[in-house]
């Protein structure tokens, strides 16, 4: 009689079945950790850690977040939905063009109207290395014809943000920022390669430059 407890859950669950439940896994961590959520998360954090009082924090927060996060991702929703591009993602490089300027201009916009209001000089660093990261990125991803991945490039800059300002207690988002770029690739969305620069992009322009201007 062959002993059922003892065959490992794997083997119990069918090969097809696997696959599906990996890949709405790296699908709810594509979402969940999407660059428009990070970008936010991060910058609200920052701004409560940086500004004189919970009313300031709100606005500077609300002001950096939507310049960096809520403007370009209703941008690109607006896009979707009006068929300029396939997804709210946007997968296909070709199409990237345009939310990529949208997103530089907004995040660039967003650092002069903190500098103009005296926002915080941690949340004022915090979103010029954005805007820096998206200087790079862009020129990649529109000229160089290759697809470099936002998700990894803002997850892994969070991640080395949120050691840097509140300390290695929050060595834990680093094994975050690799699992959505495992997702990435899972998804086919990028290759290994593309995840790497992304990451190496952000953790640089948050690890080297964002301690420079704070």
């Amino acid at each position: 009689m062959i002993d059922v407890m003892a065959t490992s859950s794997t083997e119990r669950i069918p090969a097809a079945e696997r696959v599906g439940v990996t890949d709405r896994a790296a699908r709810l961590l594509t979402e969940i950790l999407s660059p428009a959520v990070l970008v936010a998360t991060v910058l609200f954090a920052v701004a409560w850690a940086s500004a004189e009082s919970p009313m300031s924090a709100l606005v500077m927060g609300v002001i950096a977040a939507a310049a960096a996060s809520f403007l370009p991702i209703a941008y690109i929703l607006h896009g979707v939905r009006r068929g300029a591009w396939t997804d709210r993602h946007v997968g296909v490089r070709a199409q990237r063009t345009l939310p990529m300027l949208v997103c530089l201009g907004s995040t660039a916009s967003g650092t002069l109207a903190l500098a103009a209001v005296g926002a915080p000089r941690d949340l004022l660093a915090l979103i010029a290395c954005m805007a820096a990261a998206l200087v790079v990125a862009t020129p990649i991803t529109l000229l160089a014809h290759w697809k470099i991945s936002i998700h990894s490039l803002v997850a892994a800059g969070t991640a080395v943000t949120f050691t840097v300002v509140f300390g290695w207690a929050l060595l834990f988002t680093w094994p975050l920022a690799a699992a959505v770029g495992w997702s990435r690739v899972h998804l086919r969305d990028h290759t290994a390669a593309q995840v790497l620069a992304g990451a190496l992009v952000g953790a640089c322009a948050t690890g080297l430059l964002y301690p420079a201007l704070r």
